[in-house]
């Protein structure tokens, strides 16, 4: 059976060398120094030390992932979930996603345009695919109708 070696580097300088490549969330910090092999307490003072030096902030953390789901195109409902998965606090989601404005029912327009070339519906199917495509994005109907032209 494989055995996992014991971790060769301190929580701090681990958590430390993860933080240094990107920024991550608290809890998603937690779990990869977890999955290292380090003990509830060695991670906790990785943690707190983080936290203290400002080193970890999910404020910053979400910001930036809003940042990078907005360059792919997703919506703010996508958006809300992902970092509800990775237990960022929702005060700290609604704080980021006003630091970070965006005009979501553009960006619903963007995504349409950019996956269906233009193209309006023929049918209700296809504008059922449509429509579907920017719900898995994270738009609302509003946002989707705006998107599609059906105001």
């Amino acid at each position: 059976m494989f055995q996992r070696k014991p971790p060769t580097l301190s929580s701090k300088e681990a958590a430390m060398q993860l933080l240094s490549r990107r920024d991550h969330g608290e809890y998603e910090l937690y779990q990869k120094l977890a999955a290292k092999g380090y003990s509830e307490d060695d991670i906790q003072q990785a943690v707190n030390f983080c936290l203290d030096h400002n080193y970890l902030d999910d404020l910053r953390y979400a910001k930036s992932q809003i940042r990078q789901h907005v360059y792919k195109g997703h919506g703010e409902r996508r958006i809300r979930q992902e970092l509800n998965q990775k237990r960022v606090a929702e005060s700290v989601i609604e704080q980021a996603l006003e630091e970070e404005p965006q005009d979501w029912f553009e960006l619903a327009k963007q995504a349409a345009e950019k996956k269906f070339k233009g193209v309006k519906a023929q049918d209700q199917k296809e504008y059922a695919k449509q429509v579907r495509f920017l719900q898995y994005r994270g738009y609302c109907f509003e946002q989707i109708a705006y998107a599609l032209g059906k105001e």
